[in-house]
C-alpha cells in the first residue's frame, strides 16, 4: 500500500512536483520559465493525489516563482514551458524587467537582513562584560599566603585614578584599581572586574 501521508509544507510540495515533472520542475541550477496558467493545469493532473491539496499547490507555486534560482531564469530569449518540458510561448519584455526588479528587491531585502543580523550579533557582544586580565598579584595568592602582605596608608598625592592599590577588607587586603574619586569616597575595580565604593581610609598602598 502507498504512503498517502499528506505532505507537510511547500518545500515538501516543490520537491513532490519536480519529482512528478521532472522536465518542468527543478531543484538544482536555473529554474525554467513556467507556462502561463500552469496552475490549473497542475490542479487537474494532481485532483486526485491525496498528498497534496489545491492550496499547498498554490503556495508551493508560489514559492517556487519567487525564488532566485527561478527569477535568474526568467531572461530575454528563454521560453516558457508546461508539464511535460514542451515549449509553450517566448517570455514578454514586461514579464523580464519584472522578474529582473523582484530579484534586485530580493536580494537587497536579504541583504538588510543579513546587515540587521550582524549589527545584533555585535550589540551582544558588546554587552557581555570583558574579562579583566589576571595580575600578578590576586588577592587568591594574598589570601593564601601565609605571610600577611605589609601595606601602609595612601598617600594625598597617590590618591589619583588609575593608580593600583589595595583595599583593606577586614579579613585582608584585595588588589585593585583607583577608576573614581568623590571627596572621600573612591570607586574602585577589582581584579575580577566588579567595582565598589570605599572610603579613602581603606585604601593602602
Amino acid at each position: 500500500m502507498e504512503n498517502t501521508e499528506k505532505l507537510k509544507n511547500s518545500k515538501e510540495v516543490i520537491a513532490y512536483i519536480a519529482e512528478c515533472f521532472p522536465k518542468c520542475f527543478t531543484l538544482e541550477g536555473e529554474a525554467k520559465p513556467l507556462k502561463i496558467g500552469i496552475f490549473q493545469d497542475l490542479a487537474d493532473r494532481l485532483s486526485e493525489d491525496p498528498k497534496v491539496s489545491k492550496t499547498q499547490l498554490r503556495a508551493a507555486l508560489r514559492q517556487y516563482t519567487s525564488s532566485w534560482r527561478y527569477l535568474h531564469g526568467v531572461k530575454p530569449g528563454a521560453s516558457r514551458v508546461d508539464l511535460d518540458g514542451e515549449v509553450c510561448g517566448e517570455l514578454e519584455e514586461e514579464h523580464v524587467e519584472h522578474a529582473k526588479t523582484a530579484l534586485a528587491e530580493s536580494k537587497a531585502r536579504a541583504q538588510a537582513r543579513r546587515k540587521e543580523q550582524a549589527q545584533k550579533a555585535k550589540e551582544e557582544k558588546a554587552k557581555k562584560p570583558r574579562k579583566p586580565q589576571p595580575r600578578r598579584t590576586s588577592p587568591k595568592v594574598q589570601k593564601d599566603s601565609k605571610k600577611p602582605v605589609q601595606t601602609r596608608a595612601l598617600n594625598a598625592d597617590e590618591m589619583i585614578v588609575g593608580k593600583q592599590v589595595n583595599v583593606n577588607m577586614g579579613k585582608g587586603n584585595m588588589a585593585a584599581t583607583i577608576v573614581e574619586i568623590n571627596k572621600e569616597d573612591v570607586r574602585v575595580q577589582l581584579v575580577n572586574g566588579l567595582q565598589m565604593v570605599v572610603k579613602a581610609e581603606h585604601l593602602r598602598a
